[in-house]
């Protein structure tokens, strides 16, 4: 069976031979970009809309905070004044809303490969895209690869929301790629990064992480659920030259941000780094 909509549903199998199915509705939006085939459509099930980039799952409506809330508020929490952010992918707006959650941060870069993706994003998923509109946001429809290599010392935070390493997202999973990212840091700045399903995508994850710890002095790695994403579990990598993670945590914002959040709060945030043994032996 091939991933995609097929007789009602919506199925994504993975590499490691199982996956999920959603009942699909009405396919709102289909076309192919330069880069991949965009398709958003409605489901018959709680997760609403849903938008796959070339068959893959990427965002639902119904349970895109577990992805957003983690990627961003992690590592800004993790930093004590994050003004200027980076965020690379992301095109669906989630990750740029719950940045700008924080009140300290004053400029948002989103660079986005595909400019399909944000205007499909902006017109058919208005919950997830909804910071796009923001003045503090700017959008940059190009290849991060080549936006980062000049950047030196410009942003407290990078999120690296991108595609898993394969088409577009490919070149963002390289040693040379993450040198430029670390430069472009100020001093006392994070990167974090989507790295993969700890149970399906154990080899990309060895490889990923390997690269990393070439290039950061800090390398760890937090999780947690996606219910729709594969294994249903998920990692990120928390990256520093010299900030390591659970080191500081801003209080009062914390407090602030927990209000509007379905899922981070302290506890969950300080538990993210405990790893099961499996992928301690992985990493």
């Amino acid at each position: 069976m091939k991933n995609g909509i097929e007789n009602g549903y919506y199925h994504e199998i993975t590499p490691a031979g199982f996956g999920i199915a959603i009942k699909a509705g009405k396919v709102l939006f289909s076309k192919q970009s330069d880069f991949q085939k965009v398709e958003i459509f409605e489901t018959e099930s709680s997760l609403g809309r849903v938008l796959t980039l070339d068959d893959l799952m990427m965002t639902t409506e119904g349970d895109e905070y577990h992805y957003h809330e983690m990627i961003a508020h992690i590592p800004m929490m993790n930093h004590k004044c994050p003004e200027s952010v980076l965020v690379i992918g992301g095109g669906d707006g989630g990750t740029v809303r719950e940045v700008l959650k924080h009140k300290t941060v004053k400029r948002v870069v989103l660079c986005e490969i595909d400019g399909m993706v944000i205007d499909a994003c902006k017109k058919y998923l208005p919950t997830i895209s909804c910071g796009l509109s923001d003045p503090k946001v700017e959008i940059l429809v190009q290849d991060a690869i080549e936006y980062i290599k000049d950047k030196k010392n410009e942003f407290d935070i990078v999120l690296i929301d991108s595609t898993d390493p394969m088409g577009p997202g490919e070149g963002l999973f390289t040693e040379e790629f993450y040198t430029n990212v670390k430069n472009s840091l100020k001093e006392g700045g994070i990167v974090a990064a989507q790295s993969e399903s700890p149970f399906v995508n154990k080899e990309e994850i060895r490889k990923m992480y390997n690269l990393l710890k070439k290039v950061f002095p800090v390398c760890s790695t937090y999780t947690s659920n996606i219910p729709t994403y594969p294994g249903g579990y998920w990692a990120w990598a928390f990256c520093s030259e010299t900030v390591q993670p659970l080191s500081y945590i801003d209080e009062d914002r914390c407090a602030e941000i927990t209000k509007t959040c379905k899922i981070y709060n302290k506890d969950y945030h300080l538990a993210r780094f405990a790893l099961p043994n499996y992928l301690k032996e992985l990493l």
